[in-house]
């Protein structure tokens, strides 16, 4: 009888052996209806901001993007692609502007969107700090006496260097800009907002070239924009003095 016994009890134990394992190796992980796990390629990391950054934001100066998410960013003096031919904005990535700056900017989108819905703007250079100014007047080569046409003296300062000035162009819906009739930080009178009309009589500018840009600098002005005088690209937000009686210059 104390035989059977035994025999009952080791036959249970190992019948609730199996039945335990095959459970667990048919049931569920622990708590996988609830765990959501990202993978971590999917997650969008920002980079450490850069010492120029830092200082743009501890001037008060505000991200462009956002207010204006829908803005390409290109900032020309973070690459190669510029007339000094390196880059002397490090890692900086977005564009900075001052708040009045930004508000127009903000209107000329919005002006945009009612010419040319889907349409955008390309940011290629915005606040800009006096030692890269410097670099930028040592770097041009034109006759001392037309340099000031293109780069401000560095110990005067340029509108950039307050925050109040952005250099833009349009672009379609898939993102390439418009065709202005030259490239960006072109140093020559084909870049002149004035003689748009001359060249396209001349036919220095297609009819295409001269109505972009004349498209570009009709929307700049209509929200309180001034185009340069030697570059269709550049737009101040207020006067020099202006900005020079209200904002830091950015070192």
């Amino acid at each position: 009888m104390y035989l059977i016994k035994v025999i009952f009890l080791l036959c249970l134990i190992i019948c609730l052996s199996v039945l335990s394992c095959n459970y667990y190796k048919n049931s569920e992980p622990v708590f996988a209806d609830k765990l959501k796990i990202t993978k971590i390629d999917s997650i969008k990391i920002r980079p450490a901001l850069s010492k120029l950054e830092r200082n743009l934001i501890k001037m008060n100066l505000k991200n462009v993007k956002d207010l204006l998410p829908e803005l390409i960013i290109e900032l020309k003096y973070s690459t190669d692609d510029n007339f000094i031919g390196f880059n002397v904005y490090g890692d900086l990535t977005d564009a900075y502007l001052q708040d009045e700056c930004i508000e127009k900017l903000v209107i000329a989108y919005n002006i945009l969107q009612e010419e040319l819905p889907g349409y955008t703007f390309i940011i290629y250079d915005a606040a800009r700090p006096l030692s890269v100014q410097r670099i930028m007047w040592d770097s041009l080569y034109v006759h001392e006496s037309r340099k000031h046409w293109y780069v401000a003296h560095p110990d005067k300062g340029s509108i950039h260097n307050y925050g109040m000035a952005v250099d833009i162009t349009i672009a379609c819906p898939e993102g390439k800009p418009l065709d202005m009739g030259t490239e960006f930080d072109y140093f020559g009178e084909l870049a002149f907002p004035r003689f748009t009309q001359k060249f396209l009589e001349e036919g220095k500018l297609t009819q295409e070239q001269a109505d972009n840009r004349i498209l570009l600098i009709n929307i700049m002005e209509r929200a309180g924009f001034t185009v340069a005088r030697t570059e269709w690209w550049h737009f101040d937000a207020s006067s020099f003095v202006y900005a020079k009686e209200k904002y830091q210059i950015i070192e």
